[in-house]
Parts: C-alpha cells; sequence; structure tokens
C-alpha cells in the first residue's frame, strides 16, 4: 500500500469499460455479485468512443453526401455541400448519447465506477490511480478480476502519432476539416473504410500497402469488388511498399516509402493516416507483480471460460487475441462474469461474424470453401449475384455476392461470406444457421419477404442444391 490509500473490497472487479468490460460488469451485478467497474477514459471503450460507432457515424454522414452527388441515374440532381466540423459535432453527439448510455446502464444494475488507472499490486489486490493532480490512489481488494482493458492502434517506427501530421484512427475521426489530400498507410479493415470516407468528403486519397492487395485475409474476389469501387472513388493503391520516414513540408508531410527491391517513393499529402492495425492494451496493468504473463503479441492466454494462468483472474476481448471484435468482446465478458458467480459458462460457439463497413459492406461467418476442404469437409457452394436481386438494383446496387458453404453430404450449412450492400445485417441469419447446426434446405425452404436483400440469401441456399431459380 502507499501512504494515503483507501482502501476498498468487491467481490468482481472489471479493468476497463469497453464493450467486454462493462457487458461483463453488468451481468455480474445482475447475478448478485458486488461489482466494481474502473475505467480511465471513458464508458463503453474504444469502440464507443473512438472506434466502431464514431467511424460507422462517418461513414453513413459521407454515404448521404456522396449518394446525393451519384443520383443522376436516377434522375436526381445535387450538390452537397459538406461541413464537416457540423458532421463531427453531430458524430460526437452519436458517441455521447451512446457512452452516457452505457454508464446508467451500469449505474441502474448496481455497478460501483471508479474512474482511474488499475494496476496489480498482486493476485487479490489492485492499485487505482485516479487522474489529475492531487486525486491519489485507492487500492481494491477483489475475489476475481476481469481484465478487459483493450487495444489500441499500432504505430510504424518512426511515425510516431502526433494527431496533426501522423493521425491514428482515433485522431481520423475526430478531424474537423477534409485533408485536401490524405495518404494511409495499410490498406486492412480500418484503413480501407477511412479511406473510403474521406474521399467521398472529398479528399484526394492515397493507400500504400506492403501486401500486394486490399484487406488481407479475405478471399480475393471479396477483395476485387471493395478494391474496385474505391478506385472509382479515386482512390490511389500502391501495394508492395512500406512506409519507411518522413518529413514536414510548407503543404504538409512528405512520405518516403521502399519496395522490396529497395527502391524508394515519395508522396506529399497534407496528412497521413497509420492504420497498420492494433495491439492489445496491457502495459499498464503491472502483470509482472502476479507473474501473468502475455504471449509474443501481448495478448493474454485464457480458456474457454475466459480464465487466465490465475483462476481468479480473467481475461475478454482484444486483450485475449484474435479476433478483436466487440461482439465477440461481449459475448466472452457474459462468459467471464457467469463463471466467476459460480454458474456453468463456457466460450462455446460455431462460428463468429465479421464485418467491414467498406463501400459495398463485406460480411462473413464460419468457413471459407477453402476452411472446409482443410477441415476435412466436401464443401458444397451456392452463390447469387447482387446483380440479380431486385431490391439491390433499386437502391442502385449491382456489385457483389452472396456465398454460402455447406457440407456436401449432410448440407449443413458451414459457413457465408457477403459483399454487397446490408451484407453487415443479411449475414446475421447464416451465423444463427451455423449455431442452430442448419441445413441449407432449411434456409432454402423458409419463405423470404420481397422484394429484399435477404432474398440472396434465400437463392444461394437453393443455388447450392441446385435448385436455384432467379440465377444461371
Amino acid at each position: 500500500m502507499v501512504v494515503g490509500d483507501v482502501t476498498t473490497g468487491t467481490e468482481l472487479l472489471v479493468i476497463g469499460g469497453g464493450p467486454g468490460g462493462y457487458v461483463a460488469a453488468i451481468r455480474g451485478a445482475q447475478l448478485g455479485l458486488d461489482t466494481t467497474l474502473v475505467e480511465r477514459d471513458a464508458y463503453g471503450g474504444t469502440c464507443l468512443n473512438h472506434g466502431c460507432i464514431p467511424s460507422k457515424a462517418l461513414i453513413s454522414a459521407s454515404d448521404v453526401a456522396h449518394d446525393a452527388r451519384q443520383a443522376e441515374s436516377m434522375g436526381v440532381f445535387a450538390d452537397p455541400a459538406v461541413d464537416m466540423a457540423g458532421m463531427t459535432e453531430w458524430k460526437d453527439g452519436v458517441v455521447t448519447r451512446l457512452t452516457r448510455g452505457v454508464e446508467s446502464l451500469c449505474k441502474n444494475a448496481g455497478v460501483n465506477l471508479v474512474e482511474g488507472t488499475a494496476e496489480f499490486v498482486d493476485d487479490g489486490t489492485v492499485r487505482v490511480a485516479h487522474g489529475g493532480e492531487g486525486q491519489g490512489s485507492e487500492s481494491l481488494s477483489f475475489e476475481h478480476a476481469i481484465v478487459a482493458t483493450g487495444s489500441r492502434p499500432m504505430a510504424v517506427p518512426g511515425f510516431e502519432f502526433d494527431g496533426e501530421h501522423i493521425l491514428s484512427s482515433k485522431d481520423a475521426l475526430a478531424l474537423e476539416s477534409v485533408p485536401e489530400k490524405l495518404l494511409v498507410v495499410g490498406a486492412g479493415y480500418i484503413g480501407m473504410e477511412l479511406s473510403t470516407v474521406f474521399a467521398k468528403l472529398g479528399a484526394e486519397v492515397t493507400v500504400v500497402e506492403m501486401l500486394d492487395d486490399v484487406l488481407p485475409g479475405y478471399e480475393d474476389d471479396i477483395a476485387a469488388v471493395v478494391r474496385d469501387r474505391a478506385e472509382e472513388l479515386g482512390i490511389d493503391f500502391n501495394f508492395g511498399e512500406a512506409a519507411d520516414n518522413w518529413e514536414e513540408t510548407d503543404e504538409g508531410i512528405r512520405v518516403q516509402t521502399v519496395d522490396e527491391d529497395e527502391a524508394v517513393t515519395e508522396y506529399n499529402a497534407e496528412k497521413c493516416l497509420v492504420a497498420v492495425g492494433r495491439e492489445p492494451v496491457t502495459d499498464t496493468l503491472a502483470l509482472d507483480n502476479i507473474d501473468l504473463q502475455t504471449d509474443e503479441n501481448g495478448v493474454i492466454p485464457t480458456d474457454d471460460q475466459c480464465r487466465t494462468a490465475f483462476e481468479s483472474v480473467f481475461a475478454v476481448g482484444d486483450v485475449a487475441g484474435e479476433p478483436m471484435l466487440a461482439h465477440k468482446a461481449m459475448a466472452e465478458g457474459e462468459v467471464a462474469a457467469r463463471a466467476a458467480a459460480g454458474e456453468p459458462a463456457a466460450f462455446d460457439h460455431q462460428a463468429i461474424p465479421a464485418a467491414v463497413f467498406t463501400d459495398p459492406e463485406i460480411a462473413t461467418v464460419g468457413m471459407t470453401e477453402s476452411e472446409a476442404e482443410a477441415a476435412g469437409f466436401e464443401p458444397v457452394i451456392g452463390q447469387m449475384p447482387v446483380r440479380a436481386n431486385g431490391r439491390a438494383l433499386t437502391v442502385n446496387e449491382k456489385e457483389g455476392f452472396v456465398r454460402v458453404v455447406a457440407d456436401a453430404d449432410e448440407e449443413f450449412l458451414l459457413g457465408a461470406q457477403i459483399v454487397g450492400p446490408e451484407a453487415s445485417e443479411l449475414i446475421a441469419e447464416l451465423g444463427l444457421g451455423i449455431e442452430m447446426g442448419a441445413r441449407l434446405e432449411d434456409i432454402a425452404g423458409t419463405i423470404h419477404t420481397h422484394p429484399t436483400l435477404s432474398e440472396a440469401v434465400h437463392e444461394a441456399a437453393a443455388a447450392a442444391r441446385g435448385e436455384a431459380v432467379h440465377t444461371r
């Protein structure tokens, strides 16, 4: 203890108020545990404050402006003006409403809220340093602790974030003016989402990527649809290049990249967004004090109950490893809270859906065809192109597809990939199908509303059975 510490006890201590943390805290309190949630920044974590919610708000706003400009084929002519400061203010209002909602939910559930940064003293105590001069600290003893400290943007050596020239995704989401020229380092899902936003708002966007295509980890035909649409927006891609160094200029910055042959290319831009991935935040926790080890990526290993090497300490969300998805964190938070309360619980799932809010959207769940083959299945594939869906055409969309993967023998649904409008919504039906052990006939035999985008899911399942009506 330090002199002046106030020491209190709690049954369940949750460190971090993001999706995994606040869900764990609320569920723990609902299960009768005296629960304390420690958050050092803002309730809702990165997702609500600097990630999922603000980025989707700006994506929606930029779509409104872009769609209005591109609606001539529908008989609509417009040239809307974009007030980036006003757009950011609206986005911030959405964020504030949701973060206040999270705080209210926690309080209504009986969760004790503590502001500050927690670090372990031993396997039964943490010290919480309160922000601000003279705020001091307090010690909390606990029976069970759930670590949910999330992740942060990864920096490229020599490209440390300064919020002015070199931007993280958090910095980019707070801009109050549209950069005339924006250089984006990284063509993963964050880089592609934000590149699309700023291109639609009028920025001249250039993307450099070390690999040979956008969206590493996704199948080539999915990446191609998104890349082609981005190029139509004017985004310029340069693959096989790594950011090397940069310097300030009168107009902004000059960035140098190198390829595998050590050839140097220079890019002039107003600002540079670095979006090369995220890393777990575990270095604030003083894990050495409880001899809790992370792996080489900073991830805390856990079992199927989200327990760490210490039975009383759990880890959920991004600190527990891939996939770094808010909904996965929420599910883990539920499991950890129930396990801490002594209830039977395990993180047992067949598939976790994922979505990328590019233009068009991408959503996947379960296995791809190649993954199914590697797992020993003989897969059968059914696919429907978006251009053959009536509802898609009425919203002026024609690129993309819905694809389902099933076992040829038993027709059990194994996975699905969607690239097209509202993919993030459509994937839920297929995720439910996998979890329930649905067969192709279950989906193909379910009457889907007409005209809707969901009919493409129905048709893809029918196609896999050789029963397609609306595709060849």
